[in-house]
């Protein structure tokens, strides 16, 4: 394949891949996080951080509503300074850093009972949440990658 397409496709393509994987992290980090600033998303964040051992600290130092606009501007800061990380790469590893948090943290939700549909059996059947949250394992990777290219030029520049 690379014969046919030659090292200038590559190339594009690596290009394009790295855009496209930016704005696949922005989005779901800015629409998400602007979720958290609703009566809605408080009300349907509630009981899962309440029940979430890891996250359950949050409501009491913030309260209900504060615990949901807290990730908000996590994720909001997140995706801010992912955007300017093509310019500048101690951005690029500071948002990677809180992407990485946020995608950890969520990715872990795939352990609990609500991600698994019972009404066919359990896992391996992912239930709605199950679905929604899946995903976050892929963000995660992409966070990842954008931290050690960050990483990368920050060392690069130091030199």
């Amino acid at each position: 394949m690379k014969l046919i397409l030659g090292r200038e496709s590559a190339g594009r393509l690596q290009r394009w891949g790295r855009i496209v994987s930016l704005v696949g992290i922005l989005l779901p980090l800015l629409l998400i996080g602007g979720l958290k600033f609703t009566e809605p998303e408080i009300e349907a964040l509630s009981p899962l951080i309440a029940s979430t051992p890891w996250l359950s600290w949050l409501h009491s130092i913030f309260g209900k509503a504060g615990s949901s606009y807290f990730l908000g501007i996590v994720e909001i800061a997140a995706a801010i300074l992912l955007m300017a990380s093509p310019w500048s790469a101690r951005a690029g590893l500071i948002g990677a850093a809180l992407a990485i948090l946020t995608f950890l943290v969520t990715s872990t939700l795939i352990v609990l009972p609500i991600a698994w549909d019972p009404r066919l059996g359990g896992f391996p059947a992912l239930g709605p949440f199950g679905q929604f949250v899946i995903k976050d394992i892929a963000l995660l990777g992409v966070a990842l990658l954008v931290a050690g290219n960050s990483l990368n030029r920050t060392e690069n520049e130091s030199k």
